[in-house]
């Protein structure tokens, strides 16, 4: 019943394709960056902030027994207070997309007139604009044709299961015991790394990214934010160690530098991507890149939940016990998706269609 429940989400759940070809055609091409970070600033403090939402909510009767009786309707079913509130959340943004604008404009003429148009302007057009035209429209046929998208679709997918994985791994390793190697941390701790996380994504994305982009460029930003995740991810096993408040800013610190650096790798591939086509294919680009991101973030969690539970069966082992070889399995995906940013896999257009 989760996995059929899971798969009707995100089934049923395609926006944030139409979202980033919509940000891209409201705005002006210097404002790029700006809307593409407010994007996966969105999508990045929704993934952090759900799980914490999830985790002040849930079993309320336990947490907050003066509102909740245990007897209660929230006493018999401890999950459905959170599920209550995403689906009003959800009912309320539902009924906001109503005051949209719509960016794709339809001109109703009548079939005569449009052919008659259509007769004009083909003894006017010069028969090398028509021939460029040609090969124009022969080359938006096929998207995957296009090496830039696709290649930066392959980068978006490994970076994706990236982090859907480590966002699997991290809730489970910071509520486990410390003698499997976990922090030990409550619900409400993790919860509150996580809610600080997602305030800093709001700041770093609207305020940091895009200058930093601009002075950059998307590639440059990619490929310097994978590299400083590799570190960061190596210190995670040896948080261990700590405890107390030096345990708590110690996590919240490295939990906020590794959703920066994820939300910078994410955005910087939404404008490669955006920029390897032209505005009339972004719809259908998007469309194929959150397809195929799908299928690895399908697979991520129950990968990232295999790889986790075997860790804690080799706690003694001398080669990278418990979850070093968590963290390490991860690093190995960062670095296979660092090493695709560079030439000459990932590949950029010569010119980018902006109109």
């Amino acid at each position: 019943m989760a996995i059929a429940t899971r798969f009707l989400m995100g089934a049923l759940n395609g926006l944030l394709g139409p979202i980033k070809a919509y940000s891209i055609e409201v705005c002006r091409p210097e404002h790029e960056a700006l809307a593409l970070s407010l994007v996966s600033t969105s999508w990045a403090i929704g993934l952090i902030i759900g799980p914490a939402l999830g985790g002040y909510l849930a079993l309320p009767a336990e947490k907050y027994p003066n509102i909740f009786s245990p007897d209660s309707f929230f006493g018999r079913f401890p999950y459905f207070l959170p599920c209550l509130c995403t689906s009003v959340f959800a009912a309320v943004v539902l009924i906001g997309c109503l005051w949209m604008p719509e960016t794709l404009h339809k001109h109703k003429a009548s079939e005569n007139g449009k052919q008659s148009v259509e007769a004009v302007e083909a003894h006017l057009i010069d028969p090398q604009e028509k021939v460029e035209e040609s090969a124009s429209v022969d080359t938006k046929k096929s998207l995957f044709k296009n090496w830039p998208l696709m290649s930066s679709i392959i980068v978006y997918c490994i970076f994706s299961y990236h982090d859907m994985a480590y966002t699997e791994v991290f809730s489970l390793w910071a509520e486990s015991d410390k003698k499997y190697g976990g922090l030990g941390l409550s619900s409400e701790d993790v919860g509150q790394t996580l809610g600080i996380t997602g305030g800093s994504l709001l700041v770093y994305q609207m305020f940091i990214y895009p200058r930093i982009n601009k002075v950059l460029g998307p590639i440059k930003c990619c490929q310097i934010a994978a590299a400083l995740c590799i570190p960061i991810l190596f210190a995670y096993p040896y948080m261990t160690y700590l405890s107390g408040p030096a345990l708590s800013v110690i996590l919240t610190i490295a939990s906020v530098l590794k959703n920066d650096i994820a939300a910078t790798i994410i955005t910087s591939i939404f404008i490669l991507q955006n920029n390897a086509v032209s505005q009339d294919q972004r719809g259908a680009a998007n469309g194929l890149a959150m397809t195929a991101m799908s299928l690895f973030k399908a697979v991520a969690p129950a990968g990232a939940g295999i790889v986790f539970s075997w860790a804690q069966t080799r706690q003694h082992t001398f080669f990278l016990p418990g979850d070093h070889m968590v963290f390490f399995l991860l690093n190995m995906i960062e670095l296979l998706g660092l090493v695709l940013t560079f030439k000459p896999f990932l590949a950029v257009p010569e010119h980018n269609d902006r109109n």
